[in-house]
């Protein structure tokens, strides 16, 4: 005996229940509930349709990760208001993929600059954010041939990422919405 009572012995788990019970965790009490999730479900209670929440959404990824750092939010403003879409449901996602903006931003220079034979620009992101809080304008000059390449890379991938987030978001909006608003039957 290894010192272990019988009691103490646990059955092995799969992978999947592992997987399950994080994932159960996340949606219903953690913070991506709370901060994304609820938000968007009320406003489909609100009366939000499947289909402008799933634009918004495909919509606010897109152009949250836009490799011009400073104008995520204005873009998003006027993209809401020209599409009459939902304005806090856009600036949600674009508020949640601002990390993956800052990941996205070399891969953006170094697609550029290979779609424009450009000589690569040897700076990290690190650098790259230590100019801006140095001196912002500054920075922006010396970007700004990279950047733009950068935005002409990004405007050939977020059109395939907004459609294809938005034929996925459909759905799954469509099912959310059926499952958390019940007719209400009207007695006499």
């Amino acid at each position: 005996m290894d010192g272990r009572s019988f009691t103490t012995i646990r059955a092995p788990r799969s992978w999947r229940s592992r997987v399950r019970k994080w994932a159960d965790l996340i949606v219903q009490k953690g913070f991506f509930y709370r901060r994304p999730v609820r938000p968007i479900r009320d406003l489909l209670r609100q009366g939000v349709t499947p289909e402008k929440m799933a634009l918004s959404l495909a919509l606010g990824g897109a152009l949250g990760v836009f490799p011009a750092l400073g104008c995520t939010t204005l873009l998003c403003t006027l993209v809401a208001i020209v599409l009459r879409l939902n304005l806090p449901a856009i600036q949600i996602v674009n508020y949640f993929v601002y990390p993956i903006q800052i990941a996205l931003l070399l891969p953006f220079f170094r697609l550029g600059e290979k779609l424009f034979r450009a000589a690569p620009l040897p700076v990290s992101i690190v650098q790259i954010q230590g100019m801006i809080h140095a001196n912002a304008w500054a920075a922006v000059r010396f970007l700004w041939t990279t950047t733009w390449h950068a935005i002409v890379a990004w405007g050939l991938i977020a059109p395939v990422f907004v459609g294809l987030a938005y034929l996925i978001l459909t759905p799954v909006l469509q099912r959310v919405l059926h499952r958390e608003v019940t007719p209400t039957a009207e007695t006499d």
